[in-house]
């Protein structure tokens, strides 16, 4: 099994082995939130919990990256020893995978020993910042879908191959029909898709050619790209093919006018009687095209979504923290302007009216003065698991529950707040 200690930055360890010097062993506790959204985003959606509690499995320290800790010639032996013995055994509260979540709500609390919670810093922001990031981008382009069909097709623009993985997974919790991504598809199960690139059609000598040959390879799911030379003169070869027998079940449109061309080629299908040819769009698809498309009656049956959703190109960046807030029991508040923390674990009570969500509150936690819906959970206790995980469905259908009880003003692209009441 790979070990992920180094997976870390520098200053944990230093603070870490201060630490065990000066006797700052008691039990801490670490919130993970995130500050203010941005801009742009109503709510989020809190992903990546079931890599992080694999992550902290396997948060440990080979004899190699010991030996690589030796040779900066920063560390003592005792504290060498210790990470030689690093094994997390605390607890982990979470807000689990695939609940709306706002600003300054924990997703992630740690508690244990304060050199164990501190050396978990950047692995928790990593993982959790990422999946949450981009499920909150792509949830955008579900609600604005009508039921359209989702495709990620993000992977080969993704920042790295493990960022192309989990986000393919992150988008499937959010609402998308599948991926393009193959080991995304092996390793969560989820449907993949795929057509062809403009290469498999100029390879061909005459564009029909390419056509009718997919067709033939592939004769249950053949869907061609028709925008290589002339979209318009592309439709026309391929209603000639369908009415010679040849399988074709839809077009992809990657380029040009979408909304003058999605219509024509839809009125010169329906008008040869192959109205259950599909069309794809893809190419620069993002949340703002699908509604605007849509809005304007574009006759599209499903978008291929990549590297807007994928890099979450309009807020590539969450205010994300992992904070101290409770030490021996006692509170700890930073004050910084700006950066304020709230003290002690907490929980999120989430409050309805007439069956939509009203306001959230932020309050220790298991106060029994608390009423609402709590989201927080008790996932690991002495490093084990308590709270069983959900399957990715479950998830995803968690989601959708969620987004059924969201206010329809939060659905939208344009900014509205919801109130969170910190108590």
């Amino acid at each position: 099994m790979e070990t992920l200690g180094l997976c870390t930055d520098l200053y944990e360890l230093t603070m870490a082995q201060s630490y065990l010097e000066h006797g700052k062993t008691s039990t801490a506790v670490f919130s993970l939130f995130v500050r203010e959204l941005p801009e742009n985003r109503n709510f989020l959606v809190s992903c990546g919990l079931e890599a992080l509690i694999d992550y902290l499995e396997r948060f440990k320290f080979s004899d190699e990256d010991l030996l690589y800790l030796k040779s900066l010639g920063r560390f003592s032996e005792s504290f060498l020893d210790y990470l030689k013995e690093f094994e997390f055994k605390g607890k982990l509260y979470a807000v689990p995978e695939g609940r709306i979540v706002f600003q300054n709500e924990p997703l992630v609390q740690i508690e244990a020993p304060l050199p164990d919670a501190q050396l978990l810093e950047t692995i928790v922001i990593n993982t959790i910042h990422l999946q949450t990031l981009i499920a909150s981008k792509a949830v955008r382009s579900f609600l604005v879908a009508r039921g359209k069909g989702l495709v990620d097709f993000g992977f080969r623009r993704a920042h790295g191959l493990d960022a192309g993985i989990w986000g393919a997974r992150a988008s499937y919790i959010a609402g998308f029909s599948g991926t393009s991504n193959l080991e995304a598809g092996k390793r969560f199960g989820i449907p993949v898709f795929g057509t062809v690139a403009h290469s498999y059609i100029m390879v061909f000598d005459r564009e029909e050619d390419a056509f009718k040959a997919f067709a033939e390879s592939f004769p249950k799911n053949a869907v061609v790209l028709i925008d290589t030379y002339d979209t318009l003169s592309a439709v026309d070869k391929v209603i000639k093919l369908v009415k010679e027998g040849v399988p074709i079940v839809g077009v992809r449109l990657d380029s040009g006018d979408i909304e003058k061309l999605s219509k024509e080629v839809r009125r010169r299908l329906d008008q040869e009687g192959m109205s259950n040819v599909r069309i794809i769009v893809s190419g620069g698809v993002d949340e703002y095209k699908i509604e605007s498309w849509l809005s304007k009656g574009c006759p599209i049956d499903s978008f291929g979504v990549g590297t807007k959703f994928i890099t979450s190109a309009d807020a590539p960046y969450l205010d994300m923290a992992y904070k101290l807030v409770e030490y021996e029991g006692k509170p700890k508040v930073k004050k910084s302007p700006g950066k304020r923390t709230f003290p002690y674990k907490r929980d999120v009570r989430r409050f309805y009216k007439n069956g939509l969500m009203d306001h959230d509150e932020v309050v220790p936690y298991n106060d029994p003065e608390n009423g609402g819906e709590g989201l927080v959970k008790l996932f690991l206790k002495g490093g084990s698991l308590k709270e069983k995980l959900p399957s990715l469905g479950e998830i995803r259908d968690k989601l959708m529950e969620d987004i059924d009880k969201l206010p329809e003003e939060l659905k939208l692209l344009k900014k509205k707040d919801y109130r969170v009441i910190i108590k």
